[in-house]
C-alpha cells in the first residue's frame, strides 16, 4: 500500500509539473494577395466641337460637295514612291478638280473686282457709267427706291451674318490653339507616363514572383515545421483521442487510489478511537458493577440488567477491498503517464524527423524554384522593354522640343489673331458704311424735294454707301487671295486627312507596305502574322495589353514558361526519395491492458451496498439514557458513599458519550462519505477501461498499419499546397501578363486627342473662318451693284431732270411729279 502512494504522488506531480512545449514558429512571408498593378492616369477626350457646331455641318457638307471622291490612296502611294509621270500629274487634277473649279473662279474673282473696281472708279471720274449727277424722275422711282432699300439692307445683314461667323471663327482658332497647346503638352506627358508604367508593371510580375519562391521556399526549407505539422495531424485524429482516454484512465486510477488511501486512514483512526473510548466504557462499566454488588445498595439488582448495554460496536472492517486495492496498485504501477509521454513524445518528435530526413531534398528543390523564378525573368526580358525605351526617349525629346517652341506657338498665334482681326473689321467697315447709308439715307431724305435740292443728311448717306462700294472694289479681291490660300489648305486637309483619320482610311493606308519607308512593326517584334497600324489602333481603343495588341504569343511561350506541372513531378520524386518514417511504439503493452481489465472487473465486483448499510447500521451505545438511570438510582440511595460513586459514574458515562458524539460520530460519516464516492468511480471504470481499450486499440492499428500511408498522404498535399502556391502565382501572372500590363487605352486617347485637336479645334475653325470671308465676298457683288443704284436716291443731284429732245432740254414742272 505505501509503495502505490508514493507512485500515486510522484504521478500526480509530474501531471502537475507538465507545461505547454513552447516552440519556435518560422517566420515564413504569408501569402498575400497580389497586388494591383500601377496603372497610369487615364484621361477622357473632349470631343465636343469649339468652332460652333453649326458652321461645322455647312463647312463640311460644302467640302463634300466640292470634292466628293473617296481617298486617293493608290494616287498618294504613286506620288510617295516618287515614280509620278504626266498621267498621275492628270489623275492628281482630276481628282482635285471641285478645289480646281472654286480656284479658278477665285481667281476670276481676284482679278476682275480690282479691274472692274479700276473701271469704275475712272468712269465716274469721267462723269460717265453713273457719275453723272442726274436722277431722271419717273413715276416708279419711289417703288424702285424701296427695291434698292430692302435689298442693300438684306445683302448687309448677310454680310454682317458672314463677318460675325468671322469673328466667332477667329476667337475659336485662338481658343484651340491655347487650349490645345496645354492639351498636347499633357497628351505627350500621359504617354510618357504610360511608358515608364509598363516596365514598372513588369517588375511588379518579377517582384511577385520572387515572393512567391521565396514563401514556397521558406515553406520547403521549414518543412520539418510545416509538413511536420501535417503529419501529426494526420496522427493526432486517432491517436490524440488514445491519449486521452489514458489520461482519463490515470485520473481514474489516482482518484481511485486517493479514496483507498482516505478510507483506510478513515477506518484506522476509528478503529483507534473506538478502541479508547471501549477501554473506557469498560473501566467504567466495572466500577458501576461493583457498585452495584455492594450490600448498602439499595434496588442495585434491578440496574443490573442495563450493565449488558454498556459496549461499543467495532466492527467496521472493510476487507472486501482488499482485492480492489491490490488492482489499483497494479494500474499505478503501469505508470500510465509514461505511455502517454511515449505517444506525445513521438508527435512532439515528428518535425524533427521530418527536417533531418529531408535535408537532402531540399536542395534539388530550392534549385527547381530558382529555375521557375529564372523562367519568370526570362518571359519579362522577351518583352520589349528596348522599343519602349527609344519611344521614351523619343517622346522626351518631342516634349522639350515643344516646350521650346511654345513661345513661337504662341507669338505666331498672336499675329494670325491680329490679322484676322483686321480682315473682320475691315468687312465690318463696309457693312457699318452700308448700314450708315441705309440709316442716314432715309432720315433726311424728302421724296417731294427736288433731287438737287436734297439735304446734307440724306447726301451723307449716298456718300456712306458709295464709300462702302469703294472699299468693298479696293479690299475684296485682296481678301478673296486670303481666301483661296486658306481654302485650298484648309479643306484639302480636311478631305485628305481629317475624313479619312475619322473613317478608318488614314490607318489602312499607313499600313500599305511602302507608305512609310522602313517601318516594317511585325518584322521588328518578330512576329509571323501582319501587325497594322489599324489593328493596334482598334486593339487599343478597347483598352487591351500589350500581350493582346502585339500579338506577343508568337515569340513567346508564356505557358511554357509558366509551366508549373512540369517542376511537381520533380519535388514529389525528391521528397519520396527522403523516406520519411516514424518510429514503432506501443500504446499499452498487454500486460497493462490485463491490469486495467483486472481493476476493471475488480472495481465492478465490490459490493459497496452492503459496505454502505453495514455503516448505517452501525450501533451506537446510548449511554446518556444509562446515566439518567444511574441518576435516578442514586436518588434512591441513603448510603452517601454509594451516592457519590453513582453519581461520578453518572458523570462518566455522559463524557465517554460526549467524546463519541465528538470523534467517532464524524469519522463514521466520513467513512460513509469516502465508501460513496469510491462507488461512484467504480461504477465508471468499467466505461472507462473499455473506452481506454477500443481507442488505444484503433489508434495502435493506425500507427502499425497506416502510419507510412499517412506520411506519404501528408507529405503529397504538402507538396499540392505548396505547387498550388506556384500555381495561382502562374495563373495570375499569366492573366496579369496577357491581359493587364501595358493596357494601351492611353495610346488610343493619344491619338484621338490629337485627331480632336488637328481636324475639331484647328482645321475645321479655320474652314470655318474662311468660308465666312468667302460668304462675305460673294455678298459684296450684289452690296456694291444695289449700293451704287440706292446711293443715287440719297445723294444731291447736281441737274434737274428735263426733258432731252435732241439739243433742246426742257425742265419738268415741279407741279406734274408726284408725291412721295
Amino acid at each position: 500500500m505505501g509503495a502505490g502512494v508514493r507512485r500515486h504522488t510522484l504521478g500526480i506531480l509530474s501531471l502537475l509539473s507538465l507545461w505547454p512545449c513552447m516552440t519556435t514558429q518560422p517566420s515564413c512571408p504569408a501569402g498575400a494577395t497580389p497586388p494591383e498593378l500601377e496603372m497610369p492616369g487615364k484621361w477622357s477626350v473632349q470631343l465636343d466641337s469649339v468652332d460652333g457646331g453649326f458652321m461645322s455641318l455647312i463647312v463640311h457638307s460644302f467640302l463634300h460637295s466640292v470634292q466628293s471622291n473617296p481617298f486617293p490612296k493608290d494616287l498618294i502611294i504613286k506620288i510617295n514612291s516618287g515614280t509620278a509621270t504626266t498621267e498621275t500629274i492628270k489623275e492628281v487634277l482630276r481628282y482635285q478638280t471641285g478645289f480646281l473649279v472654286c480656284v479658278a473662279i477665285g481667281i476670276l474673282y481676284i482679278v476682275l473686282m480690282p479691274l472692274i473696281g479700276f473701271c469704275f472708279a475712272c468712269c465716274r471720274c469721267c462723269g460717265n457709267c453713273g457719275g453723272r449727277m442726274y436722277q431722271k424722275q419717273t413715276k416708279s422711282i419711289n417703288c424702285k427706291r424701296r427695291v434698292f432699300y430692302w435689298a442693300t439692307l438684306l445683302i448687309t445683314l448677310c454680310i454682317l451674318a458672314g463677318n460675325i461667323c468671322m469673328f466667332l471663327s477667329n476667337t475659336y482658332t485662338g481658343d484651340g490653339v491655347s487650349t490645345g497647346v496645354g492639351e498636347v503638352n499633357n497628351t505627350l506627358k500621359n504617354l510618357q507616363s504610360y511608358i515608364d508604367t509598363v516596365p514598372k508593371q513588369i517588375d511588379q510580375v518579377l517582384n511577385e514572383s520572387s515572393v512567391t519562391v521565396e514563401e514556397v521556399t521558406c515553406h520547403i526549407n521549414e518543412s520539418g515545421h510545416f509538413l511536420g505539422k501535417q503529419i501529426q495531424n494526420g496522427l493526432e485524429g486517432p491517436l490524440k483521442p488514445a491519449l486521452d482516454s489514458v489520461r482519463l484512465m490515470e485520473q481514474v486510477v489516482n482518484r481511485t487510489s486517493l479514496l483507498l488511501l482516505e478510507l483506510n486512514r478513515t477506518q484506522l483512526q476509528l478503529q483507534t478511537e473506538l478502541g479508547v473510548l471501549q477501554n473506557n466504557l469498560t473501566s467504567v462499566r466495572d466500577r458501576i458493577n461493583d457498585t452495584l454488588h455492594k450490600t448498602n445498595c439499595l434496588g442495585c439488582d434491578l440496574f443490573q440488567s442495563n450493565l449488558d448495554r454498556l459496549s461499543l460496536d467495532t466492527n467496521l472492517n472493510t476487507t472486501n477491498l482488499t482485492e480492489l486495492q491490490s488492482a489499483v496498485d497494479q494500474a499505478v504501477n503501469a505508470d500510465l503517464n509514461a505511455q502517454i509521454n511515449k505517444g506525445e513524445e513521438l508527435l512532439d518528435s515528428i518535425p524533427q524527423r521530418v527536417t533531418n530526413e529531408t535535408r537532402g531534398s531540399v536542395q534539388g528543390i530550392q534549385q527547381q524554384l530558382q529555375n521557375l523564378k529564372r523562367q519568370v525573368s526570362q518571359v519579362a526580358t522577351d518583352l520589349p522593354h528596348e522599343t519602349l525605351n527609344d519611344i521614351s526617349s523619343q517622346l522626351s525629346n518631342v516634349q522639350k522640343s515643344f516646350s521650346n517652341n511654345v513661345p513661337q506657338v504662341k507669338s505666331a498665334e498672336q499675329i494670325r489673331w491680329i490679322v484676322a482681326l483686321i480682315l473682320c473689321c475691315l468687312i465690318l467697315l463696309v457693312v457699318v458704311c452700308n448700314l450708315l447709308g441705309l440709316l442716314l439715307g432715309p432720315a433726311g431724305l424728302k421724296p417731294n424735294d427736288d433731287p438737287t435740292d436734297r439735304s446734307s443728311t440724306a447726301n451723307c448717306g449716298g456718300l456712306f454707301l458709295m464709300a462702302g462700294v469703294g472699299f468693298s472694289f479696293l479690299f475684296s479681291w485682296i481678301f478673296m487671295i486670303v481666301v483661296l490660300i486658306l481654302f485650298f489648305v484648309g479643306g484639302n486637309i480636311y478631305t485628305l486627312v481629317c475624313v479619312p483619320w475619322r473613317s478608318g482610311e488614314l490607318f489602312q493606308f499607313l499600313d500599305t507596305p511602302g507608305v512609310i519607308p522602313g517601318f516594317q512593326l511585325s518584322q521588328n517584334l518578330g512576329l509571323k502574322t501582319n501587325l497594322t497600324i489599324t489593328g493596334v489602333y482598334n486593339d487599343c481603343h478597347k483598352d487591351e495589353s500589350l500581350w493582346n495588341t502585339l500579338h506577343l504569343a508568337e515569340v513567346i511561350n508564356l505557358n511554357d514558361f509558366l509551366n508549373v506541372s512540369k517542376y511537381t513531378a520533380q519535388v514529389q520524386q525528391d521528397f519520396e526519395k527522403s523516406q520519411i518514417s516514424l518510429p514503432n511504439i506501443t500504446l499499452l503493452s498487454s500486460g497493462i491492458q490485463s491490469q486495467l481489465r483486472n481493476f476493471s472487473t475488480t472495481a465492478n465486483s465490490v459490493n459497496f451496498s452492503s459496505i454502505i448499510q453495514k455503516i448505517n447500521t452501525f450501533s451506537e451505545a446510548d449511554l446518556k439514557s444509562t446515566a439518567d438511570e444511574l441518576d435516578r438510582l442514586t436518588n434512591n440511595q441513603a448510603n452517601t458513599t454509594i451516592k457519590t460513586e453513582l453519581q461520578n459514574e453518572a458523570n462518566d458515562l455522559r463524557f465517554i458519550q460526549t467524546q463519541i458524539n465528538i470523534t467517532i460520530n464524524p469519522l463514521v460519516g466520513q467513512l460513509k462519505s469516502t465508501v460513496e464516492r469510491l462507488s461512484v468511480l467504480s461504477s465508471q471504470v468499467k466505461g472507462t477501461v473499455e473506452n481506454v481499450l477500443q481507442k488505444v486499440s484503433y489508434a495502435q492499428d493506425v500507427l502499425n498499419n497506416n502510419k507510412t500511408q499517412i506520411v506519404k498522404s501528408k507529405t503529397r498535399e504538402f507538396i499540392d499546397s505548396q505547387m498550388g502556391i506556384l500555381q495561382k502565382f502562374a495563373e495570375w501572372a499569366n492573366d496579369t501578363i496577357t491581359e493587364r500590363v501595358g493596357r494601351c487605352g492611353s495610346v488610343a486617347a493619344a491619338v484621338d486627342t490629337a485627331e480632336n485637336l488637328v481636324c475639331t479645334k484647328l482645321v475645321d475653325s479655320v474652314n470655318a473662318f474662311w468660308f465666312s470671308l468667302g460668304w462675305c465676298m460673294v455678298f459684296l457683288i450684289p452690296s456694291i451693284i444695289f449700293s451704287v443704284k440706292l446711293a443715287k436716291f440719297y445723294r444731291q443731284m447736281k441737274h434737274k431732270d428735263v426733258y432731252e429732245n435732241q439739243i433742246m432740254m426742257h425742265p419738268i414742272p415741279r407741279a406734274n411729279m408726284k408725291p412721295y
